[in-house]
């Protein structure tokens, strides 16, 4: 069987596990949302700007994100919809719709977002993967690779790229080796 950090782990495996895809000197400061009943609610109020997303227990995959907080309307949607068990073409169509007609505010600046997952049960004491894969996203609104002299395409190396062109949501994906 899995091997996974209940929901009703103590609260403090929780928060380590969430805060795991953060900056080490981010993680104190940061707002910690976990997964409960397939909602979600804050577990810790944080001060620095960050928000961090627990693993949503019960499947084979740990992950979790830290954002910065001007991303959570953005986010939350995204959550709301994946929920209503919509498809990736119907959470963007609907989201895109969303920021044109201002219904929650999208960065115009850029933002982070932080990422990490590992086989579930693979955690260590603190609850988090032994050997995590990690991937960085910076929110560039509407970025082009005119704009930014980014690829649309990873090459292998890490070296930084560009997805969602164009878009609300264009990002440059940092990928490490």
């Amino acid at each position: 069987g899995v091997s996974r950090v209940a929901a009703q782990a103590p609260a403090a495996v929780r928060v380590a596990g969430a805060v795991a895809a953060a900056p080490d000197s981010m993680r104190p400061g940061a707002t910690v949302v976990a997964w409960e009943d397939g909602k979600t609610r804050v577990l810790r109020q944080g001060s620095n700007g960050l928000v961090c997303i627990a693993d949503e227990p019960g499947n084979a995959r740990f992950e979790t994100a830290c954002y910065h907080e001007s991303l959570e309307p953005f986010m939350a949607r995204g959550r709301e919809l994946k929920a209503q068990k919509k498809t990736r073409a119907e959470i963007d169509s609907i989201r895109l719709a969303d920021i044109q007609a201002k219904r929650y505010a999208f960065p115009s600046t850029p933002a982070v977002l932080y990422n990490l997952a590992g086989p579930a049960d693979s955690l260590d004491a603190e609850g988090v993967p032994l050997k995590p894969m990690r991937w960085y996203v910076v929110y560039t609104p509407y970025a082009t690779p005119k704009s930014t002299g980014l690829s649309l395409m990873p090459d292998g190396t890490g070296r930084p790229w560009l997805m969602y062109p164009g878009k609300p949501w264009a990002h440059i994906m940092i990928t490490p080796k």
